[in-house]
Protein backbone atom coordinates (compact mmCIF):
# COMPACT_ATOMS: atom_id res chain seq x y z
CA UNK A 1 0.00 0.00 0.00
CA UNK A 2 1.31 3.70 -1.26
CA UNK A 3 2.42 5.55 2.33
CA UNK A 4 0.08 8.97 2.06
CA UNK A 5 1.89 12.34 0.94
CA UNK A 6 -0.34 13.99 3.99
CA UNK A 7 -1.98 12.45 6.45
CA UNK A 8 -3.67 14.39 8.99
CA UNK A 9 -5.08 12.44 12.25
CA UNK A 10 -7.78 13.11 14.98
CA UNK A 11 -6.48 17.07 14.06
CA UNK A 12 -8.25 19.55 16.83
CA UNK A 13 -8.13 23.42 16.84
CA UNK A 14 -10.88 25.41 19.14
CA UNK A 15 -10.90 29.08 19.59
CA UNK A 16 -12.72 30.65 22.70
CA UNK A 17 -13.65 27.13 23.75
CA UNK A 18 -15.56 26.40 19.79
CA UNK A 19 -13.93 23.73 18.52
CA UNK A 20 -13.29 24.86 14.76
CA UNK A 21 -11.47 21.59 13.78
CA UNK A 22 -13.19 18.87 15.39
CA UNK A 23 -10.82 15.39 15.68
CA UNK A 24 -10.80 14.90 11.73
CA UNK A 25 -8.74 12.50 9.80
CA UNK A 26 -8.20 12.27 6.37
CA UNK A 27 -5.19 11.75 3.62
CA UNK A 28 -3.85 12.74 0.58
CA UNK A 29 -1.85 10.35 -1.39
CA UNK A 30 1.00 11.06 -3.79
CA UNK A 31 -0.51 13.03 -7.45
CA UNK A 32 -4.10 13.24 -5.61
CA UNK A 33 -6.39 16.25 -5.69
CA UNK A 34 -8.52 16.13 -2.45
CA UNK A 35 -10.89 18.83 -1.91
CA UNK A 36 -12.62 19.76 1.29
CA UNK A 37 -15.44 22.02 1.13
CA UNK A 38 -18.66 22.25 3.34
CA UNK A 39 -20.96 25.50 3.99
CA UNK A 40 -18.91 28.70 5.75
CA UNK A 41 -17.71 28.26 8.97
CA UNK A 42 -17.14 24.55 8.72
CA UNK A 43 -13.89 24.78 9.25
CA UNK A 44 -12.16 24.47 5.67
CA UNK A 45 -9.77 27.08 5.72
CA UNK A 46 -9.21 26.43 9.58
CA UNK A 47 -8.01 22.57 8.25
CA UNK A 48 -5.75 24.33 5.55
CA UNK A 49 -4.16 27.09 8.14
CA UNK A 50 -3.30 24.13 10.49
CA UNK A 51 -1.50 22.21 7.45
CA UNK A 52 0.70 24.80 6.46
CA UNK A 53 1.54 25.75 9.94
CA UNK A 54 -0.19 29.48 10.02
CA UNK A 55 -1.92 28.22 13.53
CA UNK A 56 -0.55 25.42 15.23
CA UNK A 57 -3.08 22.85 16.31
CA UNK A 58 -4.39 22.24 20.18
CA UNK A 59 -4.55 17.88 19.24
CA UNK A 60 -3.65 15.41 16.63
CA UNK A 61 -0.89 15.42 14.13
CA UNK A 62 -0.05 16.03 10.74
CA UNK A 63 2.82 13.83 8.67
CA UNK A 64 4.21 14.76 5.47
CA UNK A 65 6.01 11.71 3.80
CA UNK A 66 5.57 10.41 7.02
CA UNK A 67 7.76 13.31 9.00
CA UNK A 68 5.65 14.88 11.32
CA UNK A 69 4.78 18.70 11.01
CA UNK A 70 1.97 19.98 12.96
CA UNK A 71 4.57 21.74 15.03
CA UNK A 72 7.24 22.71 12.54
CA UNK A 73 6.45 26.52 11.56
CA UNK A 74 5.88 27.91 8.02
CA UNK A 75 8.85 27.94 6.65
CA UNK A 76 10.14 25.09 7.87
CA UNK A 77 6.86 23.46 6.48
CA UNK A 78 7.50 24.86 2.69
CA UNK A 79 11.04 24.00 3.07
CA UNK A 80 9.78 20.38 3.71
CA UNK A 81 7.74 21.16 0.15
CA UNK A 82 3.94 22.22 0.86
CA UNK A 83 3.11 25.41 -0.91
CA UNK A 84 -0.47 27.38 -0.27
CA UNK A 85 -2.38 30.40 -1.27
CA UNK A 86 -4.87 32.12 0.69
CA UNK A 87 -8.41 32.65 0.97
CA UNK A 88 -8.13 36.65 0.41
CA UNK A 89 -5.30 36.94 -1.61
CA UNK A 90 -1.46 37.36 -1.31
CA UNK A 91 0.97 39.03 -2.64
CA UNK A 92 3.85 41.80 -2.39
CA UNK A 93 1.62 44.80 -4.19
CA UNK A 94 4.60 46.99 -4.85
CA UNK A 95 6.97 43.71 -6.40
CA UNK A 96 6.88 43.15 -9.75
CA UNK A 97 4.66 39.88 -11.13
CA UNK A 98 8.44 38.09 -11.68
CA UNK A 99 9.45 39.42 -8.24
CA UNK A 100 6.38 38.35 -6.79
CA UNK A 101 7.14 35.12 -8.69
CA UNK A 102 10.43 35.12 -7.23
CA UNK A 103 9.80 35.24 -3.66
CA UNK A 104 8.25 31.49 -3.75
CA UNK A 105 11.63 30.06 -4.23
CA UNK A 106 13.25 31.82 -1.28
CA UNK A 107 13.07 28.30 0.94
CA UNK A 108 15.13 26.92 -2.16
CA UNK A 109 18.25 29.18 -2.09
CA UNK A 110 21.42 27.52 -1.20
CA UNK A 111 23.95 29.69 -3.12
CA UNK A 112 22.27 33.69 -2.59
CA UNK A 113 21.32 32.02 1.72
CA UNK A 114 24.91 30.00 2.64
CA UNK A 115 25.04 29.06 6.22
CA UNK A 116 21.01 29.09 6.07
CA UNK A 117 20.66 26.25 9.23
CA UNK A 118 22.33 28.89 11.46
CA UNK A 119 19.21 31.16 10.73
CA UNK A 120 17.11 29.25 13.34
CA UNK A 121 19.66 29.29 16.57
CA UNK A 122 19.06 33.51 18.22
CA UNK A 123 22.76 33.49 18.83
CA UNK A 124 24.49 32.70 15.48
CA UNK A 125 21.74 34.15 13.42
CA UNK A 126 23.88 36.70 12.60
CA UNK A 127 26.64 34.71 10.23
CA UNK A 128 24.09 33.69 7.91
CA UNK A 129 23.20 37.97 7.70
CA UNK A 130 26.04 38.52 7.05
CA UNK A 131 26.99 35.81 4.41
CA UNK A 132 23.90 36.37 2.73
CA UNK A 133 24.53 40.36 2.61
CA UNK A 134 28.54 39.57 0.95
CA UNK A 135 26.97 37.19 -1.73
CA UNK A 136 24.30 39.52 -2.33
CA UNK A 137 27.13 42.52 -2.70
CA UNK A 138 30.29 40.98 -3.85
CA UNK A 139 28.37 37.86 -5.66
CA UNK A 140 29.96 34.36 -6.51
CA UNK A 141 29.74 32.01 -9.78
CA UNK A 142 27.46 29.80 -7.77
CA UNK A 143 25.43 32.96 -6.85
CA UNK A 144 24.64 33.86 -10.22
CA UNK A 145 24.64 30.19 -11.44
CA UNK A 146 21.33 30.08 -9.26
CA UNK A 147 20.37 33.31 -10.48
CA UNK A 148 19.71 32.14 -13.65
CA UNK A 149 17.82 29.07 -12.53
CA UNK A 150 15.67 31.11 -10.66
CA UNK A 151 15.15 33.50 -13.84
CA UNK A 152 14.38 29.97 -15.56
CA UNK A 153 11.74 28.83 -12.96
CA UNK A 154 10.30 32.52 -13.25
CA UNK A 155 9.64 32.24 -17.08
CA UNK A 156 8.17 28.87 -16.93
CA UNK A 157 5.45 29.60 -13.79
CA UNK A 158 4.90 33.06 -16.27
CA UNK A 159 4.81 30.82 -19.46
CA UNK A 160 1.77 28.80 -17.25
CA UNK A 161 -0.31 31.86 -17.63
CA UNK A 162 1.34 33.39 -20.46
CA UNK A 163 -1.71 35.05 -22.13
CA UNK A 164 -2.95 36.83 -18.23
CA UNK A 165 0.63 37.36 -16.59
CA UNK A 166 3.07 37.69 -19.81
CA UNK A 167 2.44 41.12 -20.76
CA UNK A 168 2.77 42.43 -17.34
CA UNK A 169 5.65 40.64 -15.87
CA UNK A 170 7.30 43.97 -15.18
CA UNK A 171 4.36 45.45 -13.94
CA UNK A 172 3.48 46.16 -10.11
CA UNK A 173 1.13 43.72 -8.25
CA UNK A 174 -0.70 46.57 -7.21
CA UNK A 175 -1.63 47.46 -10.99
CA UNK A 176 -3.42 43.97 -11.68
CA UNK A 177 -6.99 43.13 -11.47
CA UNK A 178 -7.86 41.03 -9.06
CA UNK A 179 -7.87 37.67 -11.16
CA UNK A 180 -4.44 38.17 -12.08
CA UNK A 181 -3.19 38.96 -8.51
CA UNK A 182 -4.77 35.60 -7.92
CA UNK A 183 -2.71 33.92 -10.92
CA UNK A 184 0.38 35.39 -9.23
CA UNK A 185 -0.57 33.83 -6.04
CA UNK A 186 -0.67 30.73 -7.72
CA UNK A 187 2.25 30.90 -10.12
CA UNK A 188 4.41 32.23 -7.17
CA UNK A 189 3.35 28.49 -4.98
CA UNK A 190 4.45 26.63 -7.94
CA UNK A 191 7.28 28.06 -8.41
CA UNK A 192 8.23 25.71 -5.06
CA UNK A 193 7.89 22.93 -7.37
CA UNK A 194 5.89 21.69 -4.03
CA UNK A 195 5.18 18.07 -3.13
CA UNK A 196 2.04 19.45 -2.20
CA UNK A 197 0.05 22.32 -3.48
CA UNK A 198 -2.97 23.67 -1.21
CA UNK A 199 -5.03 26.12 -2.67
CA UNK A 200 -7.72 28.13 -0.71
CA UNK A 201 -10.35 29.15 -3.09
CA UNK A 202 -8.23 30.21 -5.89
CA UNK A 203 -10.97 30.77 -8.59
CA UNK A 204 -12.49 33.27 -5.27
CA UNK A 205 -13.88 36.72 -7.15
CA UNK A 206 -13.30 35.22 -10.83
CA UNK A 207 -15.90 35.37 -13.53
CA UNK A 208 -17.10 32.02 -14.99
CA UNK A 209 -14.47 31.88 -18.13
CA UNK A 210 -11.81 32.98 -15.42
CA UNK A 211 -12.80 30.05 -13.53
CA UNK A 212 -13.23 27.69 -16.70
CA UNK A 213 -9.17 29.23 -17.53
CA UNK A 214 -7.74 28.07 -13.89
CA UNK A 215 -9.99 24.39 -13.94
CA UNK A 216 -8.07 24.22 -17.22
CA UNK A 217 -4.97 24.44 -15.61
CA UNK A 218 -5.53 22.71 -12.31
CA UNK A 219 -6.43 19.46 -14.64
CA UNK A 220 -2.63 20.50 -16.16
CA UNK A 221 -1.52 19.79 -12.76
CA UNK A 222 -3.31 16.71 -12.06
CA UNK A 223 -2.35 15.68 -15.25
CA UNK A 224 1.39 16.07 -14.54
CA UNK A 225 1.05 14.04 -11.11
CA UNK A 226 0.85 17.31 -8.39
CA UNK A 227 -0.57 16.40 -5.36
CA UNK A 228 -3.11 19.13 -4.69
CA UNK A 229 -5.33 19.61 -1.13
CA UNK A 230 -8.01 21.95 -2.26
CA UNK A 231 -10.57 24.58 -0.94
CA UNK A 232 -13.20 26.31 -3.49
CA UNK A 233 -16.83 26.60 -3.64
CA UNK A 234 -17.33 26.20 -6.94
CA UNK A 235 -18.70 23.06 -6.74
CA UNK A 236 -18.70 22.40 -10.51
CA UNK A 237 -14.80 22.47 -10.33
CA UNK A 238 -14.26 20.21 -7.56
CA UNK A 239 -17.11 17.48 -8.93
CA UNK A 240 -14.53 17.94 -12.28
CA UNK A 241 -11.01 18.43 -10.68
CA UNK A 242 -11.03 16.10 -7.53
CA UNK A 243 -10.40 12.36 -7.07
CA UNK A 244 -11.83 12.86 -3.59
CA UNK A 245 -13.38 15.04 -1.59
CA UNK A 246 -13.75 15.40 1.89
CA UNK A 247 -17.19 17.55 3.46
CA UNK A 248 -17.11 19.48 6.35
CA UNK A 249 -19.55 20.69 8.45
CA UNK A 250 -19.20 22.26 12.62
CA UNK A 251 -15.75 21.15 12.15
CA UNK A 252 -15.99 17.88 11.40
CA UNK A 253 -16.06 15.36 8.66
CA UNK A 254 -19.72 14.63 7.86
CA UNK A 255 -18.92 12.56 4.37
CA UNK A 256 -15.54 11.34 2.16
CA UNK A 257 -15.46 9.85 -1.24
CA UNK A 258 -15.23 10.00 -4.72
CA UNK A 259 -17.32 12.74 -6.33
CA UNK A 260 -20.24 11.16 -7.32
CA UNK A 261 -20.67 9.51 -4.11
CA UNK A 262 -20.38 12.70 -2.18
CA UNK A 263 -23.46 14.09 -4.54
CA UNK A 264 -25.60 11.25 -3.44
CA UNK A 265 -24.50 11.26 0.01
CA UNK A 266 -27.47 12.03 2.12
CA UNK A 267 -25.80 14.05 5.07
CA UNK A 268 -24.19 16.37 2.37
CA UNK A 269 -27.12 17.07 0.51
CA UNK A 270 -28.71 18.44 3.42
CA UNK A 271 -25.96 19.78 5.32
CA UNK A 272 -24.52 21.77 2.18
CA UNK A 273 -26.61 21.20 -0.86
CA UNK A 274 -29.81 21.52 1.60
CA UNK A 275 -28.49 24.95 3.24
CA UNK A 276 -27.88 26.26 0.03
CA UNK A 277 -31.67 25.70 -1.69
CA UNK A 278 -32.88 27.06 1.32
CA UNK A 279 -31.44 30.29 1.48
CA UNK A 280 -32.33 30.45 -2.09
CA UNK A 281 -28.91 29.72 -3.56
CA UNK A 282 -28.41 26.90 -5.87
CA UNK A 283 -26.09 23.66 -5.88
CA UNK A 284 -23.33 25.73 -7.65
CA UNK A 285 -21.11 27.12 -5.48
Amino acid sequence: MTRPLLEVRDLERHFDGLKAVDGISFTVGPGEVVSIIGPNGSGKTTTLNLVTGTIPSHGGTITLEGVPIDHADTARIAEQGVARTFQNGRVFATLTVADNIRVGLHSTLRATRPFRSLSHLFLLRWIPLLAELFVAVVGTPYSRREAREIDAVVETEIHRFEARLGPRLDDPAYSLSYANRRRTEIARALALQPKLLVLDEPTAGMNQSETAEVLDQLLELKADGQAILLVEHKLDLVMTVSDRIVVMDGGRIIAEGVPEAVRRDPAVIEAYFGRRRAAGGSTRG
